[in-house]
Formats: C-alpha cells, structure tokens, sequence
C-alpha cells in the first residue's frame, strides 16, 4: 500500500489555500513577553519598597518603645516611694515644730520602715537575709570573713548587711561571716 499524499482524498488532514495561516512573529512575542516582565518586576520593587518601608517604620517604632520604657522605668518604683517621703518630712516636721515624744517618732519611723518595704516589695526588690546554718551561696551572698563556729561548714554564722534581689537579680549580695571548716 501507498502512503497518502495531500492529494489523496483518504488522508483526513485536507489543505484549504484559503485558509489564515497563524504566523507566530517572535519579536512580537519576545516584546509582549518583555512587557510582561517588566510590568512584574514594577509591581515586585513596589511591593519590596512598602515591606521595607514598614519594617524600618516598625524598628523605629520599636526602638522608641524602648527609649521610653528605659526613660519611665523607674516611674513606678519612684510613685510607690513618694508616701514614705512625705512620712518621712512630715515626721520632720512634726519633731521641729516640737510637736513629738521620741515615742511618737520611733512609731513613725516603724511605720515609715513599713512602707518603705511594702514598696520594695511591689518592685520585686527582695530582701536577702539568711538565717544562720544557711548554706553560703556565692551568688547571693559575699563572705566577709571565715569564722569558727560550732556549725556546719561553709555555712552563713552572721549577716552583717542584708542583701536584696531585683526580680531574681542580684542588686546587692547580703555580707555574711562564714563557719570556717574544722
């Protein structure tokens, strides 16, 4: 058998001279492709343009955030400490008017101590007093002196100073003496 041939009236594909032919011109193609791109590439720098622009708007803002909250940090603790001085003037006033027994000012001066650590207290500023035959603590504690003692070793004998912690930060180590070993 033959192979078919355009002229064959079997072959299936049929050639119409009249018909358009699509001619695919590729600088055409290449321009609208071209075009396409850039006008992608307009909208990718405009989009980049905007994230980077609020990323810098937000580290500013954060770095703001941070400068007032290093600026008012104290505000709070600086607030709960005003009525222990006003305590603390008005008992001087009190006692230069003449106006007080020392019995009188020794209560105020207890009542001042007492606000003065109830507003330590609301800061998170505690106190660091071991008892005795409290195992010493390097980070809590600073050892004055080495001691001999009828207790265990290394443990704290006296505090000579209280410390404090901020926040379970050290402000101050408590000065202790310390059982020297047997």
């Amino acid at each position: 058998m033959s192979e078919p041939t355009s002229a064959d009236p079997s072959n299936n594909e049929t050639l119409d001279p009249t018909a358009q032919v699509d001619v695919v011109d590729p600088a055409a193609e290449a321009a609208a492709r071209l075009a396409e791109l850039e006008a992608k590439n307009i909208e990718l720098a405009d989009a980049y343009l905007r994230a980077k622009a609020e990323a810098d708007n937000t580290r500013r803002r954060a770095e703001d955030e941070i400068a007032k909250s290093r600026k008012f940090a104290v505000e709070s603790f600086a607030e709960s400490l005003l009525p222990v001085r006003d305590s603390l003037e008005a008992a001087i006033a009190t006692h230069a008017a003449g106006k007080s027994s020392p019995e009188h000012l020794l209560e105020g001066v207890h009542a001042t101590l007492r606000q003065l650590s109830q507003a330590l207290e609301r800061n998170k500023v505690l106190e660091v007093s071991p008892p005795s035959g409290t195992k010493f603590d390097p980070h809590q504690h600073q050892a004055i002196s080495v001691v001999p003692a009828e207790q265990e070793a290394n443990t704290v004998v006296a505090v000579l100073q209280k410390g404090y912690l901020i926040a379970d930060r050290v402000l101050r180590p408590a000065l202790v003496t310390v059982a020297a070993p047997k």
